[in-house]
Order: structure tokens, then C-alpha cells, then sequence
């Protein structure tokens, strides 16, 4: 699973990423998580708002900050 954090290191990047990390690690899967930090790749996958936060390529989430059990529920899907 590729997850993906999208901003430019904000404060609220940071907690995404940050629950994410949290997440990946409560479920126990394997994942790479990775922050995009270049406003051309952010706005390529047509994201006006960060962050946001993309899974195997998908948007999931934009301009908000998911809490870790969020984003728990959606990587379970």
C-alpha cells in the first residue's frame, strides 16, 4: 500500500502524516508513506486544499486532517 501525504509541511501535514504513521502502525500492515511536498505534483492530482492524503494513487481526503482512527477505517476498506 502506497500512502500519501500532500502540503507543503504545514503544521496540519504534519499531524496527517503523523496519524497516518499511527495508523499503518495499529492496524500492523505494511505501507510507504510518503509526503509531496511540490505544488505541481499537488495540484497534477487536482488538489485545491491540503492536506490531503491519497492511497494507492486515490484521493481520499482534502483539506481536512483525518484523525487516526479515520484514516484506520478507510485503509480497512
Amino acid at each position: 500500500m502506497k500512502i500519501e501525504i500532500l502540503g507543503a509541511g504545514c503544521p496540519k501535514c504534519k499531524q496527517l502524516t503523523a496519524n497516518a504513521e499511527a495508523a499503518v502502525k495499529e492496524i500492523g500492515i505494511v505501507a510507504e508513506i510518503s509526503k509531496v511536498t511540490d505544488i505541481d505534483k499537488i495540484v497534477g492530482y487536482g488538489v485545491m486544499m491540503t492536506p490531503a492524503l491519497v492511497i494507492d494513487g486515490a484521493i481520499v481526503s482534502s483539506g481536512k486532517v483525518l484523525s487516526k482512527d479515520d484514516i484506520k477505517k478507510i485503509i480497512s476498506k
